[in-house]
């Protein structure tokens, strides 16, 4: 849904989008690109969320950024590709997800009664920007957040709201949680309120800033939208996110190609005899050889699977190579690392950059 840009004075409807998180879960991946920077159904990570934010009518984004920050700008430039106006921020020492959006916000140019997106860098999600930004305006509320309903919200804190849809508390994990709804990440806020925040500080919005306007009596709203989400924070979660993307399971105007069962960029090559499927990307000058199968996995650029290879759900970074009759399940070969002939990975293993792995072996640790 798209809305119109709604700001004090006929300026944009702004965001804050915070990726300043060093993507720990995701190492190798990350030593050397930050998370959102990662490659995922052919365009880096961020711009699914730049290009949504677009589609829902925001006009500014301020980037809230800390890990490698001088990569961003190298990569987006000024948004325009996007149809954005886009801003950096960068944090010193690591402040929270509070601390963040308090940074970021001396980049803002709305108003003290305006709405403020705020976007986390980890969520894939198809859920109804604009719809939660209407419920925000009808409720006059402080802040509203996206919730979304889990199967087993155990592994997480879960929000409860009243009949109304207001939030009543932020309840940590708990083996016996009182409501299916968790916190998704997006939050709309009223701006004055982001200017309450202390700056400078390190500041949890889920554990001080969300509780404390509760308590204050402040209307903090939850919108309940159980469109496609996921937390790519995790390897697995990162190739099922590039896959779905890439299947159509969620719609991005990024990506940079019909949804289909592959997505092969250009100067990739696949032998006709190989099988590449299940939402599997494979980036600039990769190759596939003949009889290898290629399923649900991330192929960055110059990344090669040998003849009769088998690659599943796995992430092969730049230039890493997979020789003939060797078998990857679940597992990530960072950059320039080699899996030699007869391996077979499984269980989460993780390579390195630069290892060579010549001898024939079965692995399933995942601290090779």
């Amino acid at each position: 849904m798209r809305r119109e840009p709604a700001a004090a004075g006929g300026s944009p409807l702004e965001a804050i989008l915070l990726v300043g998180g060093q993507g720990t879960r995701l190492r190798p991946l990350t030593i050397t690109v930050p998370k959102p920077l990662l490659p995922t159904a052919g365009v880096p990570f961020l711009a699914h969320q730049l290009a949504r934010a677009a589609a829902a009518g925001i006009g500014r984004v301020v980037l809230a950024t800390a890990y490698r920050a001088e990569m961003f700008a190298g990569a987006f430039g000024d948004g325009s590709a996007f149809g954005l106006e886009l801003a950096y921020v960068s944090e010193d020492e690591p402040l929270g997800t509070g601390g963040g959006i308090r940074n970021a916000a001396a980049a803002l140019r709305s108003g003290p009664e305006d709405p403020v997106v705020v976007f986390n860098g980890d969520v894939l999600s198809g859920h109804d920007i604009g719809a939660q930004l209407t419920l925000h305006d009808k409720a006059d509320a402080a802040v509203t957040l996206h919730l979304v309903e889990v199967e087993d919200p155990s592994r997480f804190g879960c929000v409860p709201t009243d009949p109304g849809g207001q939030v009543t508390a932020f309840l940590e994990k708990t083996p016996h949680p009182v409501t299916s709804q968790i916190n998704a990440g997006c939050y709309v806020f009223r701006r004055r309120f982001v200017d309450q925040m202390p700056a400078g500080q390190v500041l949890s919005v889920e554990r001080e800033t969300f509780p404390g306007l509760i308590e204050a009596g402040e209307i903090v709203m939850g919108y309940v939208d159980n469109a496609y989400w996921l937390d790519v924070g995790t390897p697995e979660a990162f190739v099922r996110g590039s896959a779905d993307l890439v299947l159509g399971r969620l719609a991005s105007p990024a990506v940079p190609g019909p949804a289909g069962e592959a997505l092969l960029l250009g100067g990739a090559a696949a032998d006709p005899a190989a099988v590449v499927s299940g939402g599997t990307v494979a980036g600039d000058g990769c190759v596939i050889g003949a009889g290898a199968e290629v399923d649900g996995s991330v192929l960055f650029d110059r990344a090669q699977v040998g003849a009769g290879a088998v690659v599943r759900a796995s992430v092969l970074g730049t230039g890493a190579r997979v020789a003939p009759g060797a078998v990857l399940d679940g597992v990530v070969i960072a950059d320039g690392a080699v899996v030699g002939p007869g391996n077979e990975l499984r269980c989460g293993l993780r390579v390195w950059p630069g290892v060579e792995l010549g001898e024939t072996a079965v692995r399933f640790s995942t601290d090779a």
